[in-house]
């Protein structure tokens, strides 16, 4: 299983929100096909077919727990995730 995978599980499980790395969830995001611009430390997320944006900031290098909510809401909405990268 892969760090992506592990990652991506640890998100859907809801149980570690405060404790997922910041730089982990950006590529994450970057693998699910989202574009990112930067806006000094706001890290702005969308995709095409995706309605959300998704804002997100670091704290002491770890993803604001309602931020990876946001993130776990889109991924489970959209399906993203799966083994082609794109859905489950």
């Amino acid at each position: 299983m892969s760090q992506r995978d592990k990652l991506l599980i640890k998100i859907l499980l809801g149980t570690a929100d405060a404790n997922i790395p910041f730089e982990s969830l950006c590529q994450l995001l970057r693998t699910l096909g989202f574009d990112e611009r930067i806006r000094g430390s706001h890290h702005i997320f969308s995709k095409s077919g995706v309605e959300e944006i998704l804002n997100l900031q670091p704290k002491q290098g770890k993803a604001k727990a309602y931020q990876v909510k946001q993130v776990r809401t889109v991924i489970l909405k959209y399906q993203l995730g799966g083994d082609d990268g794109n859905s489950l």
